[in-house]
C-alpha cells in the first residue's frame, strides 16, 4: 500500500470503516487495519507523513506540523552555514521557520497549484489612467464647444488573471504536462518529438522563486546580503526542500513495510 491509497480513507463518503473480522483466506485489509497502519506510519515517519497530508490538502494541522518539524531540523543543521551561525539566538528560529514555510510551499506545488497574480498582487484589479470627454456648463448650460478631455485614475479588471487574483502555476510552455516538442530533434527526425520541457525541467510547473524567500528573510533580519544568500544560504534552503522529498519517500517505505 502506498501513500496515495490512504487519501480516500480521510473522506467519510469514500470508505467504510469496520472492525469486523476478515473472511477466511482474504488478503484485503480492513478499515481498522488501515487506520492502525497510518498511525504507525505517522509514528515512524512523522515529518514525511505530515508533509504528504499537508501537500494533499488533507489537514492544515499536518501542514503546520511538517513545517515545525522541518524548522526544528533546520535549527540543528544551520550552524554549518557561517551566515546562519552568526545570527542572533532570538532571530535564528524565526529565520528557520520562514525558510521551512517557503520550503513546504515549494515542495507542495504542482501543475494544479495556483499562485498570486503578480500583476494585480492578488487584488483582481489594477489602476489605470483613462480619458473621458466632459462638458463644461457655462451659466448652467451644456455646449459642445465647452467639451474638455479629463484624465481619471480608475480600477479596471486585471487581464492577466481575469479578476481572480490568481494564476496557474503550470508551466506556460508545456502547460503542466512536463513534456514539450523538441525543435532540434523534430527537425532531425522529421516528426514531432517530445522531450522534457526545458523551461520547467520536466516538472510541469514553475517553482517558487528563491528571491521571494530571501525577501521574507529580509523582513526579519538584514544580516544576510543577497550575495551571501546566493552563495551559501540558498543551497541550504534547497536542501530543506529536498528534505521533504526524502522524508515522504521514507514514509512511503514505512507504510509499505507495515501493510505488506
Amino acid at each position: 500500500m502506498n501513500l496515495e491509497n490512504t487519501i480516500k480513507y480521510h473522506f467519510a463518503k469514500s470508505t467504510m470503516i469496520s472492525d469486523s473480522p476478515r473472511a477466511t483466506g482474504s488478503d484485503s485489509l480492513t478499515g481498522t487495519d488501515i487506520m492502525a497502519a497510518m498511525g504507525m506510519t505517522q509514528e515512524r515517519a512523522a515529518m514525511g507523513y505530515s508533509a504528504f497530508l499537508g501537500k494533499m490538502g488533507i489537514s492544515h494541522n499536518d501542514r503546520e506540523r511538517a513545517i515545525t518539524l522541518l524548522a526544528e531540523y533546520a535549527l540543528t543543521k544551520c550552524d554549518s552555514v557561517a551566515a546562519l551561525r552568526k545570527l542572533a539566538s532570538e532571530v535564528k528560529p524565526l529565520v528557520m521557520r520562514q525558510l521551512a514555510i517557503f520550503a513546504f510551499e515549494d515542495y507542495s506545488r504542482s501543475a494544479a497549484s495556483v499562485k498570486q497574480c503578480d500583476c494585480c498582487a492578488g487584488v483582481g484589479f489594477i489602476q489605470a489612467d483613462v480619458f473621458t470627454n466632459k462638458f463644461r456648463k457655462p451659466e448652467g448650460k451644456m455646449t459642445v464647444s465647452g467639451m474638455v478631455k479629463v484624465k481619471e485614475t480608475v480600477n479596471v479588471l486585471c487581464k492577466k488573471c481575469n479578476g481572480t487574483g490568481q494564476n496557474s502555476a503550470a508551466c506556460s510552455v508545456c502547460l503542466g504536462r512536463g513534456k514539450a516538442v523538441n525543435k532540434a530533434l523534430t527537425e532531425k527526425q522529421g516528426m514531432p518529438v517530445l522531450a522534457d520541457c526545458k523551461r520547467c525541467s520536466g516538472r510541469g510547473y514553475e517553482r517558487i522563486p528563491s528571491t521571494e524567500a530571501y525577501a521574507a528573510i529580509c523582513q526579519i533580519t538584514d544580516a544576510i546580503t543577497l550575495d551571501t544568500w546566493k552563495k551559501s544560504v540558498k543551497p541550504f534552503y534547497d536542501q530543506l526542500i529536498t528534505k521533504f522529498d526524502i522524508e515522504e519517500a521514507w514514509a512511503e517505505k514505512q507504510l509499505k513495510l507495515i501493510t505488506r
